[in-house]
């Protein structure tokens, strides 16, 4: 039988070359790496281009007396799709990037929480933490269990309004089992979203009162 994980680490990775091809609002680089291979040899010269983003903390928030949990709408140019023409107003977690070096994800999620949906929280702890499409893509995704009173949440309200952002946020209060289904049927297909319904799904018996 098979053992995991193998005895490979981070030295196992020789990085020769970075080169910023490009700086915005994230930026792009080119690498050159070679790593060790399973046979034990190391390989040849490695080119690959790393969207650099950074870490992101996202809130799963959920009422765990009346089993509702609290989506976000917005649109999102990632999913603008001419070929197939569906909306790119997407479901979504609470979310938001982390700054580099000197915030905490846990305090970005719940810094967000109030901004994008207006939300007191009266408890949050760690859920899970995953890379984002590390195959060309360098983000850490921390998402948290949010402990909330969705009585005092109101659907259709609108957040995110500060003009330097350019958000336009549209709040929803959904049973867990209206989201959950979303997730089944496609109607909720962003991977931050679909990753933390799921483990509210496996793990909300814990909480519910």
């Amino acid at each position: 039988m098979s053992q995991y994980p193998t005895q490979y680490h981070y030295d196992d990775l020789h990085i020769i070359n970075k080169e910023t091809v490009y700086k915005g609002h994230f930026e792009l680089q080119k690498i050159t790496f070679r790593h060790k291979l399973f046979s034990g040899e190391m390989s040849g010269n490695v080119v690959r281009e790393l969207l650099i983003k950074g870490e992101a903390a996202a809130l799963i928030a959920y009422d765990h007396v009346l089993d509702n949990v609290i989506l976000i709408e917005q649109v999102r140019i990632g999913a603008y799709d001419d070929k197939h023409k569906k909306s790119p107003w997407l479901l979504e977690l609470v979310a938001g990037m982390v700054d580099k070096g000197n915030e905490d994800p846990a305090e970005v999620a719940i810094r967000e929480a109030q901004e994008e949906a207006g939300l007191e929280l009266e408890e949050v702890q760690h859920a899970l933490s995953v890379w984002d499409s590390p195959g060309g893509q360098l983000e850490r995704l921390h998402l948290f269990l949010g402990l909330i009173d969705s009585s005092k949440v109101k659907s259709g309200d609108i957040h995110g309004l500060l003009a330097e952002e350019n958000e336009d946020i549209l709040v929803h209060v959904v049973s867990r089992e209206q989201a959950y289904q979303w997730v089944e049927n496609g109607t909720i297909d962003n991977v931050i979203a679909v990753i933390g319904l799921q483990w509210l799904q496996l793990n909300y018996q814990k909480f519910k009162r």
